[in-house]
């Protein structure tokens, strides 16, 4: 196995109150831990719920999540169905001062100190994320701390965040498909999270366009851009997540769940995934071979990926389709897209790390084509129906294709950047699962 940064590694399941669970382990290359594979292929079922968490996890934090999302299951489905439950660990990333709802008081995880320093327990998480980049990140601490009032400075951390995220190796052929968040202007990106995060309702966060916010002319007060500098920063981890969490769920989590199809071919799957983790899911769908029927349904809760990803062709690009186009189809059921427009990770900063290149001004507008599928549910698939939660819950969904569930009702809570990006653990949305999986009572 490569990298398990993040504090994961091989696990058993201690803390999870649901029997039978196990935890397929994979690493930042997609190799998955034999002994977790072994375990979960031994699982006596009918159905495996198999959670893939999202970017802001750690270890402890996964398993937690998973012990609370999976609790309601069991008083939910039908008599003919035995449940086994699987949480996917991934290397993701936590930032410790966005405190999960239901997990975390606000602030409780962060020391008091500048809005725009480091926390211990984050940068320790950073060093785990990045182990062979441990000089740099000392700098990029040190300079978030200082906050210091210089073009200078803040032109040095914009070059040491573009190491950590790997887009300085980037060939110049392939230059367009890096985030022009780390091609542009660092005092103009700085200037442009720094508004986001006023819009995220950020606290203590200043307007760069207010009368009190800083301006971009040397000398005139840049201290005020660090929050958004922060912001940058905390933008690399996901542009680097975004392409682990592809990684594995194709080359990692979809051979594996083939291999256990193959040699248990009774065996239904019921896919769920959160934020980044629901690219892990989606993207295993590229492994499923043709014709298969196994994976019975696909629940997406915030997906952290495009609106298009599912389109055949692209409303700005007929020529071109997104990244999963027509993968639906290898789903013998419905691939489900809950979305709220409570969640200002995906309303507000999804847009700004996925735009591609294109003029610095464009960073403070949103364009719909850099659109999260959390946010407003699937897009550009003809015939796939919008519904609301009560609709769900009380007329159930379609037997297959796309569909886009606005859970706004439940999904709501959760303080600044992400929203309620991360509140995700509730009876309702358990409930949309066995109704997607045909498993209720």
């Amino acid at each position: 196995m490569t990298d398990v940064g993040g504090g994961f590694g091989i696990g058993i399941g201690v803390g999870v109150g649901v029997r039978p669970y196990a935890e397929l382990t994979f690493d930042s290359e997609g190799d998955v831990d034999r002994v977790t594979q072994g375990a979960v292929s031994r699982m006596e079922a009918t159905d495996l719920l198999v959670f893939a968490h999202g970017w802001n996890s750690d270890r402890s934090t996964a398993t937690r999540l998973y012990d609370r999302f999976f609790a309601p299951f069991q008083e939910l489905v039908g008599s003919g169905v035995r449940l086994g439950y699987v949480g996917v660990v991934w290397p993701a990333m936590r930032f410790s001062d966005e405190p999960i709802p239901d997990f975390d008081p606000p602030g409780a995880l962060a020391e008091p100190g500048s809005a725009s320093a480091l926390d211990p327990l984050t940068r320790r998480a950073l060093g785990e994320f990045w182990p062979e980049r441990r000089a740099e990140l000392d700098r990029v601490a040190e300079l978030l701390e200082e906050q210091p009032d210089s073009a200078a400075a803040f032109i040095e951390f914009g070059a040491l965040v573009r190491e950590l995220a790997g887009v300085d190796a980037v060939p110049a052929a392939v230059a367009p498909a890096v985030p022009a968040i780390f091609t542009d202007d660092v005092l103009e990106v700085c200037r442009a999270l720094s508004v986001a995060l006023v819009r995220a309702g950020a606290p203590g966060a200043a307007d760069p366009a207010g009368p009190d916010g800083p301006g971009l002319t040397v000398g005139g007060g840049l201290r005020g851009l660090w929050g958004g500098a922060k912001e940058l920063l905390r933008q690399a981890t996901y542009y680097k997540m975004k392409k682990r969490a592809g990684v594995v769920g194709e080359r990692g989590l979809g051979p594996v769940l083939a291999q256990l199809a193959a040699a248990r071919p009774a065996l239904r799957f019921h896919l769920i995934g959160h934020s980044f983790g629901a690219r892990v899911v989606s993207f295993s769908l590229r492994a499923v071979p043709d014709r298969a029927r196994y994976v019975k349904s696909v629940t997406l809760l915030q997906g952290a990926f495009s609106h298009y990803a599912f389109a055949d062709r692209l409303p700005h690009d007929k020529g071109d389709g997104g990244a999963l186009r027509g993968l639906q189809r290898r789903v013998d059921g419905p691939v489900v897209a809950c979305h709220s427009a409570h969640d200002s990770a995906l309303r507000v900063f999804y847009p700004l790390a996925s735009r591609m290149a294109g003029d610095s001004a464009g960073l403070l507008g949103f364009d719909e084509r850099w659109g999260a599928i959390g946010h407003d549910g699937v897009q550009a698939v003809p015939g796939a129906p919008r519904l609301s939660l009560d609709t769900v819950l009380r007329e159930g969904l379609p037997e297959s294709g796309c569909v886009s569930v606005d859970t706004g009702s439940v999904v709501r809570r959760g303080g600044a950047p992400s929203g309620a990006h991360s509140d995700i653990c509730h009876e309702e949305l358990a409930r949309v699962v066995v109704t997607a999986g045909r498993m209720g009572r």
